[in-house]
């Protein structure tokens, strides 16, 4: 059982509720959206076929708990199932990051699934779905991405049918697009309008050159 591997490193988590964290990152090859803002196109194609048992090797070699499974999109491998539960019954913690244009209940329940929810800016919103957010346990999160008040109206609305369709649901994080979006001019419409979510900026990109891969 093989699966396309962009990359696979050590860092520090920058984006969830578990943002600040040591994290091991397996990136996976592929992506079936083309967002606008896109900081990882180098994942489109590059990678080289791996066992999953040799990227669970990989990982161990880094002793640290906790993984993320992203991409690219994860989900259009027929195998990324495999390799969650393989982790999952190593008693690792695993999240993993999808666009939210795949099923996500393919996915073990025991892995957080974390599902950007894509807005207008990004070129790609026709693309969610929206199935998902009925798919969504207490255990996992969901994140827009905001590039303006377009994508920010966006994402209220999506959030008001999500409190309609279930309580079951972790804090929701809205990102500034890096670069793009001004963060304290998303800060100010969270407060006006008293939104209950957590602003989430990028962590690794502060911290790091945000061109600088591996991070």
């Amino acid at each position: 059982m093989s699966i396309k591997v962009n990359e696979i490193f050590y860092s520090i988590q920058g984006e969830s509720s578990y943002t600040g964290r040591p994290c091991v990152f397996v990136r996976l090859t592929g992506c079936n959206l083309r967002c606008s803002y896109c900081d990882t196109r180098y994942a489109y194609e590059e990678g080289r076929d791996m066992e999953i048992s040799e990227i669970v090797d990989v990982v161990a070699s880094y002793q640290c708990r906790l993984v993320e499974v992203t991409g690219g999109e994860p989900l259009i491998q027929h195998d990324t199932p495999f390799l969650i539960t393989s982790f999952l019954e190593r008693d690792y913690e695993v999240l993993l990051e999808t666009n939210g244009s795949q099923d996500i209940s393919l996915i073990d329940e025991r892995c957080v699934r974390i599902v950007d929810i894509k807005c207008p800016s990004s070129g790609e919103d026709e693309k969610n779905d929206l199935e998902n957010l009925e798919r969504l346990t207490d255990r996992d999160e969901i994140k827009f991405v905001i590039g303006g008040r377009e994508d920010y109206e966006y994402a209220r609305t999506i959030l008001e049918i999500i409190q309609c369709k279930s309580s079951r649901m972790s804090l929701p994080h809205l990102s500034p697009v890096f670069g793009q979006m001004i963060p304290h001019v998303l800060a100010q419409w969270i407060l006006e309008d008293c939104l209950d979510v957590r602003l989430n900026l990028q962590l690794h990109k502060i911290i790091w050159d945000p061109e600088k891969r591996g991070v």
